[in-house]
């Protein structure tokens, strides 16, 4: 395997590829909806977390996070396909992990896309963060490639970094709450946009009604099938907290 590295986009060259990469993989020739390098110049400057992830020399990930108060917050993160299969979504999160620790920051938050299965799975599942809040249209109208055309909405991922052990799988048992979204959202969005629109207001609808009843998401299964608990029910549910 090629070796990988991930460093500092610390220079306005590096900040520029790091730019191009994100266009590429949000397929968009326009990095406004995005982080422009004006931008990712400046975050880094002040002291965030601006990394590239290299491949055999090459870059191939871009993740961009900023302190936010008491955690921080993991803005943006792409990945180009070479990127992903050689492991390196979860080699950049625990490289975000490890630097913020080194900081005394012990969250990390971020928004992700509900209908996005493969996304809540390695976030909820697979790293152990929480999903505290259901954001809807949370960013308004977006012209970034992957977002034209549909809402935005979001869950809020909440990541505790002192929280050690495993992750515990989810199955809907009698009491719970199922929130379907469909394998390949992304996919569906290119051959049937329609279709796609009608999974965003059903999921929308599934999680509002859901929580405003007092449940509280305790993670989604492999079958893409969010699970929502009353409040107080289970190891999961101990994890969230009710704050948008």
């Amino acid at each position: 395997m090629e070796p990988v590295e991930i460093r500092r986009l610390d220079s306005v060259d590096r900040q520029l590829a790091g730019v191009r990469l994100l266009c590429a993989v949000w397929g968009t020739d326009s990095a406004e909806d995005l982080v422009g390098p004006s931008m990712m110049r400046a975050l880094d400057f002040a002291g965030n977390y601006v990394y590239g992830a290299y491949l055999g020399g090459e870059l191939v990930g871009v993740s961009v996070a900023f302190l936010g108060g008491d955690h921080l917050h993991s803005h943006i993160t792409g990945l180009l396909p070479s990127a992903r299969a050689a492991g390196l979504g979860p080699a950049l999160k625990r490289h975000q992990r490890d630097w913020a620790l080194e900081r005394g920051i012990t969250r990390v938050e971020w928004t992700f896309d509900p209908l996005v299965a493969r996304n809540a799975y390695f976030n909820l599942q697979k790293l152990g963060a929480v999903a505290v809040a259901y954001l809807p249209d949370f960013y308004g109208a977006m012209a970034d490639g992957l977002n034209d055309g549909d809402a935005t909405d979001r869950l809020l991922a909440r990541w505790d970094l002192t929280r050690t052990g495993p992750v515990q799988p989810v199955a809907v048992t009698a009491g719970d709450r199922a929130v379907e979204v469909p394998r390949d959202v992304e996919s569906l969005r290119r051959n049937d946009p329609a279709a796609a629109a009608g999974w965003r207001q059903r999921v929308r609808d599934r999680f509002q009604e859901a929580l405003a009843d007092g449940f509280r998401i305790a993670g989604i299964t492999r079958d893409s099938v969010y699970v929502l608990r009353p409040a107080g029910r289970g190891p999961a549910a101990d994890r969230c907290e009710d704050e948008a």
